[in-house]
């Protein structure tokens, strides 16, 4: 990109935050940007007992597999349209997260979540001029693949 690598940073600083800490839900569960960039991201979620789905195997929620999975995506594509909008201002970049959905979302369910701690990663599959397409992972703390997804967000 034509930009420098401070305003990069910021927009990257600005994202996070709004991610991870504007949204309350994200807040909710914990996660932390562990590595973003305009072709993928990845967050980590530490595993707690308020996201236990079965109590006792005590694994991570369905639910919350989902949730994460549909973060990271979206990130992962709203990303990418920042990439597409080399040259808008600040302002006019963080505008177009408003407008910004989940139109579907699928995940298969690969193993129970059990882990210490998971990692959500993303990348983008197709991004076109209304829509993204999105290819999602989740591993656990010793790279066990247990869920994936795709997801597709409007970005218009």
């Amino acid at each position: 990109m034509g930009e420098n690598i401070a305003d990069f940073d910021e927009l990257i600083q600005q994202v996070e935050t709004i991610f991870v800490e504007k949204i309350p839900f994200n807040k909710l569960l914990g996660m932390h940007v562990e590595s973003l960039d305009f072709e993928s991201a990845k967050v980590k979620i530490e595993m707690r007992e308020e996201l236990i789905g079965n109590f006792i195997q005590k694994t991570l929620h369905g639910g919350v597999t989902s949730s994460v999975l549909d973060v990271i995506g979206g990130l992962t594509a709203f990303m990418t349209l920042l990439k597409k909008m080399e040259g808008a201002s600040s302002e006019e970049k963080l505008e177009r997260l408003a407008k910004f959905g989940t139109i579907d979302l699928r995940v298969d369910y690969l193993r129970p979540g059990r882990g210490k701690y998971f990692i959500a990663q993303g990348s983008v599959l197709r991004t076109g001029k209304k829509i993204a397409v999105t290819r999602m992972e989740l591993h656990n703390d010793e790279k066990v693949l247990i869920a994936v997804g795709t997801g597709t967000y409007a970005v218009v």
